[in-house]
């Protein structure tokens, strides 16, 4: 036997023993056969679950017929083996991998194409905005230098209504609008905020001017996504801090200052400041609870969304949550197919398709 054939072995009885797939690994498992495909090499396994049960048939790939690392192309439909068809089946199979990872770099790509830009709206109660005391303000709270300490500024205006300059090695754009956010969305979108409705919708209301921020992605090369939420968050809590601020309209809902400050302040303990980046919405429909995020598109991912939940309210937006800090804080994307839980035996299925309560394609989590 080969070393790249003992690699083959080993690599589909530890896949085997994934809990998603057998949960151990095989009785018994040998190799049946060989082939080449699309300039790879492959590996046709038959194994058993039980020394008394069936032969069952699967597939493993390497990049060619020297090389001990698998190209990623294992897999098993724990279909019967029958040596009349199992170079077929095991094709079927490799053909089958290779759409799926084909698909999964166009998801990506489509993600990535449309990431939104971290951006928002803080609102005012008179068209002001005072450049310098915002800069000191950004120094006392995250020992940021507005403009650098070398004087060098990416640009501003006459009247100091604009100011473009660079922070953390990101370019942040931060800008005086002296007139409410257009066409009344901050007012319709502060009744999204279940937890201070009133209050965000009198903030909406009273605000006569506002000021946009934002991190340029085009010009903030070289920093992730997270990174740039994070520095999104420190502007914004700065300025919350104005006199004038009456809260910020950002991820779809109108958040007042004390509760974005407060959970800005994460960041000062090294935590990710979640609830100010990622928005979990919350209705009830005829057939039950739907949930969705408002925050995830900004990360290149897909927002999720739960429809016609039997649970609780504060379980479908603790879950949106907690999956929210899981894909942001390990950088992970979920895909069209998969599940996930929070045991081994919760498996909590994952479907990818047009936005229910959100723009754009959303990831559906059964729940």
């Amino acid at each position: 036997m080969t070393k790249q054939q003992e690699a083959a072995l080993e690599t589909m009885r530890e896949w085997l023993a994934h809990p998603q797939e057998l949960g151990k690994a095989p009785a018994k498992i040998e190799i049946a056969g060989e082939f080449d495909l699309h300039d790879q090499h492959y590996y046709i396994l038959k194994y058993k679950k039980s020394l008394l049960g069936k032969w069952l048939v699967g597939v493993c790939g390497f990049e060619d017929g020297e090389t001990l690392e698998p190209c990623g192309h294992t897999f098993s439909q724990m279909e019967p083996y029958d040596p009349a068809d199992a170079l077929e089946k095991c094709q079927a199979m490799v053909e089958m991998i290779r759409q799926y990872w084909m698909d999964r770099a166009r998801e990506e790509t489509e993600r990535q194409a449309s990431a939104g830009p971290f951006s928002g709206f803080v609102l005012l109660s008179t068209p002001e905005w005072d450049p310098e005391a915002f800069k000191a303000q950004l120094k006392a709270d995250w020992n940021i230098d507005y403009p650098p300490e070398d004087g060098e500024q990416a640009g501003a205006n006459d009247d100091n209504t604009v100011a473009v300059f660079e922070a953390d090695g990101m370019t942040v754009a931060v800008s005086l609008m002296d007139f409410p956010v257009p066409e009344g969305e901050a007012e319709y979108w502060a009744n999204s905020n279940f937890m201070d409705k009133e209050k965000a919708v009198a903030a909406a209301k009273a605000h006569r001017a506002h000021v946009l921020v934002a991190i340029l992605d085009q010009m903030s090369q070289g920093r992730t996504r997270r990174q740039m939420g994070e520095l999104y968050v420190k502007l914004v809590a700065t300025l919350l801090k104005a006199p004038n601020a009456l809260g910020v309209y950002t991820n779809g809902t109108v958040w007042l200052p004390d509760y974005f400050i407060q959970v800005s302040e994460d960041l000062k303990e090294g935590h990710l400041p979640l609830l100010d980046l990622v928005f979990v919405g919350l209705v009830r429909y005829e057939k039950g609870v739907c949930g969705w995020t408002n925050g995830l598109r900004a990360f290149g991912r897909d927002e999720l969304e739960i429809r016609d939940s039997q649970r609780p309210p504060n379980e479908v937006h603790e879950l949106l949550l907690n999956v929210s800090g899981y894909i942001i804080d390990q950088d992970v994307t979920l895909h069209d197919g998969e599940t996930l839980g929070y045991t081994a035996e919760q498996k909590l299925h994952i479907t990818r398709s047009e936005g229910f309560n959100v723009e754009g394609m959303s990831l559906k989590i059964e729940f």
